[in-house]
C-alpha cells in the first residue's frame, strides 16, 4: 500500500529527482526538466515550481545551500536535498515503480456513460477519437525515432515508450469497440437501442 505524503505533487518527484543529482536553482530546474523532456510526463509551470519547492523546504526535505548573482540578474537561491529528503525520494520512487493505484482517467468516466447517447453517435465519436488517436501515435512514433536516431540511450526514454504502449493499447480498444456498436455485436446493444427508440429519449435528438 503506497504511503501517505505531506507533498505528493509529480513536480515534487522532478524536483527531488534534480538534486538528488545535485544542488540546483529553481530557473535551472525548469531549464533542466524541459531539456530533458519531462514536461511530458509531469505537469508544470515556473510559478507552481517554487509553491512545490517551498513546500519541501517546509518538510525538511530539501533546504537552501547559498545564494547567488550573476551580473545584473536577479539572486537565485542554490537548493540542495537534506538526507531526510533523499530516504523519502527514493522511497517514493520505489513505491511508483513497484505498487499500482487506482487512476481515474476522463476516458473511462465517458466510457461509464456511453448508453446516455444513441448508438449510432456513440460510434461517430469513438471514430473521432480513433482518428486522433492514429494522429497522435503516428507523431508519437516519429518522434521516438527521431531521438533514439540522434543517440539518446533507451533508457531516457521508457516513460514516452510507456505513454506509446498504453495509446495504442487504447487505440486498439477503441477502434473496436466502434466495430463492436456499429455491427451490433456488443452485448446489450438491444436494450442501449431500445431505450433510444421510445418517444422522449433523454437522449434523442441532442449532440447530432
Amino acid at each position: 500500500m503506497a504511503s501517505e505524503r505531506k507533498v505528493s505533487n509529480p513536480l515534487a518527484l522532478a524536483v527531488m529527482a534534480l538534486l538528488y543529482e545535485g544542488p540546483m536553482h529553481p530557473y535551472e530546474m525548469v531549464s533542466t526538466l524541459r531539456e530533458r523532456g519531462k514536461h511530458e510526463s509531469v505537469r508544470f509551470k515556473y510559478s507552481s515550481l517554487y509553491s512545490v519547492v517551498e513546500a519541501l523546504q517546509r518538510e525538511g526535505l530539501i533546504l537552501p545551500l547559498e545564494t547567488r548573482r550573476e551580473g545584473r540578474r536577479p539572486e537565485r537561491t542554490i537548493y540542495g536535498l537534506t538526507e531526510t529528503g533523499r530516504a523519502e525520494f527514493l522511497t517514493w520512487l520505489r513505491e511508483l515503480l513497484s505498487v499500482p493505484v487506482k487512476e481515474y482517467p476522463q476516458f473511462m468516466a465517458g466510457l461509464s456513460f456511453i448508453p446516455a447517447l444513441p448508438p449510432d453517435e456513440a460510434v461517430i465519436l469513438l471514430k473521432e477519437r480513433v482518428r486522433r488517436l492514429e494522429e497522435e501515435v503516428g507523431g508519437m512514433r516519429s518522434q521516438m525515432d527521431s531521438v533514439m536516431g540522434q543517440g539518446v540511450s533507451r533508457l531516457f526514454l521508457i516513460e514516452h515508450e510507456h505513454e506509446l504502449v498504453l495509446r495504442e493499447a487504447e487505440l486498439r480498444c477503441v477502434r473496436e469497440l466502434a466495430r463492436e456498436i456499429e455491427s451490433g455485436a456488443l452485448g446489450g446493444m438491444r436494450e442501449w437501442e431500445s431505450f433510444h427508440s421510445e418517444p422522449g429519449a433523454a437522449g434523442d435528438g441532442e449532440g447530432r
